[in-house]
């Protein structure tokens, strides 16, 4: 479905993505971990074309990430923000029928019903007339997420979309994350979510320096690690001071 080649990407002579290589199944979730500035979200704004890599290959169902094909790639492919992104003159069902209406092309009574179905789907059915403002972070990213499904992709980009909520929202919108999982949404999530990673993923991707330093299945990557860098970052994430 997603498959990365030996990308490459730099901003301003400093490289922040080195040779990163891996593959993204039809149906399965894989995770991106690592400390701050490994390059993780940089990899999701490769994948769907909000930054240009420099070198390597980016393929989606197939197609090479270029200029001329995002317009069909950004149709086969859904981001969900770790900010949200909700237009804040739009209630909560009028960003969810945005891109349906305006981007797809869709009738306004389609998109409607969809988009009330989808609040329902995440839990918020009794919010589709609220406006962002009025709605907590985890409401603002349950209605994100169902945002990302009216556009019916075939997978989902997930930045760090639990980082901005207090704890007891988390738990609402990783909820919502595993439905789909079991749903067989395909899904690349950069989180550092551990617990979440090791029940839901079907592989992890651990991220340090640009550069891709273990991979493998949860129970290898988070729970016998190999690399040196990967115990040390998990012993500070599983086990702060």
């Amino acid at each position: 479905m997603i498959a990365l080649t030996g990308v490459r990407k730099s901003f301003r002579g400093r490289p922040v993505l080195r040779d990163v290589s891996f593959t993204v199944e039809a149906g399965t979730v894989v995770c991106l971990i690592g400390p701050s500035g490994a390059g993780k979200s940089t990899v999701l704004r490769c994948v769907n074309g909000l930054e240009h890599h420099d070198a390597g290959v980016i393929k989606v169902s197939g197609r090479e990430v270029t200029t001329e094909s995002l317009p069909t790639i950004r149709r086969e492919l859904a981001m969900v923000f770790q900010k949200f992104n909700l237009l804040p003159h739009r209630t909560a069902l009028g960003n969810i029928i945005e891109g349906p209406v305006h981007v797809l092309g869709r009738s306004e009574a389609e998109s409607r019903r969809e988009a009330l179905n989808l609040l329902e789907r995440v839990g918020l059915t009794n919010k589709a007339d609220e406006y962002p403002h009025q709605l907590s972070g985890g409401e603002q990213q349950r209605v994100g997420i169902a945002r990302a499904l009216a556009m019916r992709p075939k997978a989902i980009l997930f930045d760090e979309p639990t980082s901005a909520l207090d704890p007891e929202r988390v738990r609402e919108v990783l909820q919502v994350m595993r439905d789909l999982a079991e749903e067989g949404m395909t899904m690349l999530v950069v989180t550092h979510e551990m617990n979440f990673a090791r029940e839901v993923a079907d592989r992890v991707v651990f991220m340090d320096g640009g550069a891709i330093v273990e991979a493998g299945s949860p129970g290898q990557v988070l729970g016998d690690p190999v690399a040196q860098r990967t115990r040390e970052f998990l012993d500070r994430v599983l086990h702060p001071i």
